[in-house]
């Protein structure tokens, strides 16, 4: 029988965990450190140490480019995965930027769509919800609300934020607000028709379906709702055995409705020491590995081989044509050292000529 479930041993206990959109890299929080690992191998390739206190949300954006850090240290970091990568093991590389604009724990985090040009929302303890430009850096709207929020998340068109607060309730933004204001206030009273009611306990996941028109929700009181967003009405209720950590809408794969689909290739072991280091070399890797076939092996030519052997005819082309060159020059030398003698002597009796017809006595 196929083992269904496996399980990977991490050097802790995971606060929070995410996978790239492009699926090569699982980023997992434990304790204050950010683990990095490859999937394909199991490789461990970094374990970043920028936080103070325990890490409570991780994302990527949606290219895989960059992703950003939450924790209960108030702040929320920016990392360029390539600076990351290239980074010495011996050497903590720096965040992009450092968002420290929250006075409470960070307590989720949700990126938008374009990469390094997205923007990025966080929620925080300190009652309010603030939207970033990962580009630059800078904050472009802060929201405070009644309760402390415990989760966002951005539709895909990035026209309304949802904010899921400490009390069960659920809290529309609107991002194209007029006039356009850094630092906004939500008024529950006014607002209400903003405001999805159901939950009995604090909020835990938000989640928009693809055409934007859904929402789906996960709480504390063990129950997981999907919710009309033009209507605010609650569509169906999930029921489950204990609070809900974790919810989100996907689309489902191809291969889940295909009979003869076959199981994918199931994931190494995930490594508890840098990739690189003296206790993972001894270990060896347990990555895919690919082996070339006897006859390539024994009668193929290498791919040294072959650059030794283009450059050996480039070479020996380059020096043909240099002979070849040189001839040509000297014959052309000498063509025109004929041709500037016989000028000189065109020239000479052209002066002779002149002298004579000018000194010529008159008659």
């Amino acid at each position: 029988q196929d083992q269904l479930q496996q399980k990977i041993i991490c050097p802790g206990p995971v606060t929070c965990l995410t996978a790239s959109p492009n699926g090569l890299y699982i980023l997992a929080g434990v304790a204050e450190s950010i683990y990095l690992w490859e999937v394909s191998n199991g490789n461990l390739l970094a374990i970043l140490n920028r936080h103070y206190q325990d890490l409570t949300c991780l994302c990527f954006t949606d290219d895989s480019s960059h992703f950003l850090s939450g924790a209960k240290d108030c702040l929320a970091l920016v990392w360029n995965l390539y600076s990351v990568l290239q980074a010495e093991p011996s050497q903590i590389p720096d965040p992009r930027h450092v968002w420290s604009r929250h006075s409470l724990p960070i307590t989720d985090l949700c990126c938008g769509f374009g990469g390094p040009l997205a923007r990025a929302a966080t929620a925080s303890l300190d009652q309010t919800a603030k939207l970033w430009e990962i580009s630059s850096g800078e904050l472009l709207l802060s929201i405070l609300f009644d309760v402390g929020i415990m989760a966002v998340t951005l539709d895909l068109s990035e026209y309304h934020m949802f904010c899921g607060g400490m009390d069960g309730s659920i809290f529309q933004v609107d991002l194209c607000a007029w006039p356009v204001q850094r630092d906004r206030t939500f008024q529950t009273e006014r607002e209400s028709g903003k405001v999805f009611k159901g939950h009995r306990n604090q909020v835990t996941c938000l989640s928009v379906s693809t055409d934007g028109s859904l929402l789906l929700s996960g709480s504390h009181d063990e129950t997981v709702r999907l919710w009309d967003i033009q209507s605010k009405q609650c569509l169906k209720t999930m029921n489950h055995k204990g609070p809900v950590t974790n919810a989100f809408i996907v689309l489902a794969p191809a291969n889940m409705f295909n009979p003869d689909g076959k199981p994918s290739v199931p994931l190494p072991k995930f490594s508890k020491h840098l990739h690189g280091t003296e206790s993972n070399d001894e270990q060896g890797s347990e990555g895919v590995t690919l082996r070339l076939g006897l006859h390539q092996q024994e009668c193929g030519e290498s791919y040294l081989e072959k650059a030794e052997r283009m450059y050996s005819q480039m070479y020996s082309t380059r020096e043909k044509n240099l002979v070849g060159d040189q001839e040509h020059l000297t014959i052309q030398v000498s063509e025109l050292e004929e041709e500037v003698s016989t000028l000189r002597k065109i020239n000479k009796n052209l002066f002779d000529f002149s002298a004579r017809i000018i000194t010529k006595p008159a008659k």
